[in-house]
């Protein structure tokens, strides 16, 4: 239907300086760099955030750029952010500094002013829910809503799929096989990988793409509910719907993160007896290291390795 005086609405394109910056870099990650959308989803909010933070009248004079100005924005943000997300912070500054310096708008290539993450391996516990914490919150999804609707299939995704944030926004219609019973995912580093669809997310997919899903030219499977109809900004998106859908449970884990439900179906598959690589087989570790800090959450198996502590002097 057109819109009041006959004309049909057409999306304005945003040709300020920083959508142009941000437009060229994301198609130096595509076409270049052969990056899948979820990584380019990831990195693009960190440098826009440098930018506007840097910038903040809005004239991009990058050669002004100083290793201060990117350590001090670590500083300032990093320790508000989880070790992994201030480690991909990082990773985006060095690229997006590279891709400056080869296009020649910096004379020294300021990536290697960009400072480290310490992440001591295995240091800690994973964080996770019970079982019986992730039934209650899928149950406090309101269904009768078209919001909760798909709020509900995107928790599914991640707490029985045990998907990244990531991989969930760049999900494609096209990607659910119905009649295989299937789902690809875009994983890391270009790696697609069939997993099967359980039925109970099948039905939350569906209930969602019949009722739920905006009319749209968008491939995407979860759009915004709202004007204009296009794919979620990035997966920080899916951390807000998680957040949200704990404080409707009245969930409060230290973490809360859309990776909590990944940690949470590993810690649940540890507990029912399966093996570390049946778990990394789940969540498409490409490293099998990755997987054993799973095992720190196996309290009872390593309790039974713990010798007693000496009790009245005994030698």
């Amino acid at each position: 239907m057109g819109s009041p005086g006959g004309y049909d609405r057409v999306p304005v394109r945003d040709l300020s300086p920083l959508a142009d910056i941000l437009r060229r870099y994301e198609e130096h990650l595509r076409s270049e760099r052969g990056l899948v959308t979820a990584t380019v989803l990831n990195y693009l909010p960190h440098i826009r955030r440098f930018l506007v933070e840097r910038f903040r009248e809005g004239h991009f004079l990058f050669g002004q750029v100083n290793p201060s100005d990117i350590s001090n924005f670590v500083l300032r943000h990093g320790p508000s952010m989880s070790v992994g997300r201030a480690q991909l912070m990082t990773t985006a500054f060095r690229s997006f500094f590279r891709y400056l310096f080869q296009k020649g708008e910096l004379q020294a290539n300021l990536a290697a002013a960009v400072p480290t993450v310490a992440d001591w391996r295995l240091s800690t516990v994973p964080k996770y829910l019970a079982p019986e914490e992730v039934k209650r919150m899928l149950e406090a999804c309101n269904r009768r809503t078209a919001s909760g609707r798909r709020d509900y299939a995107i928790l599914l995704l991640l707490a029985r799929l045990g998907l990244r944030a990531g991989e969930v926004v760049a999900l494609q219609l096209d990607d659910i096989k119905w009649r295989a019973g299937e789902i690809l995912v875009r994983g890391k580093g270009l790696f697609h990988d069939r997993m099967p669809l359980p039925s109970d997310v099948g039905k939350a997919l569906a209930s969602y793409l019949r009722r739920d899903r905006p009319a749209c030219q968008m491939r995407r499977v979860f759009v915004c509910m709202k004007a204009p109809r296009r794919g979620f900004a990035n997966p920080s998106t899916l951390t807000t719907i998680v957040r949200r859908a704990l404080a409707r449970a009245d969930l409060h884990p230290t973490f809360k993160g859309a990776h909590l439900l990944r940690f949470s179906l590993a810690t649940s598959m540890l507990r029912s007896g399966a093996t570390m690589g049946e778990i990394g087989e789940v969540l498409r570790h490409r490293i099998p290291n990755t997987t054993e800090i799973y095992a720190k959450v196996d309290f009872d198996g390593l309790r039974s390795l713990a010798h007693p502590w000496p009790i009245g002097g005994a030698q």
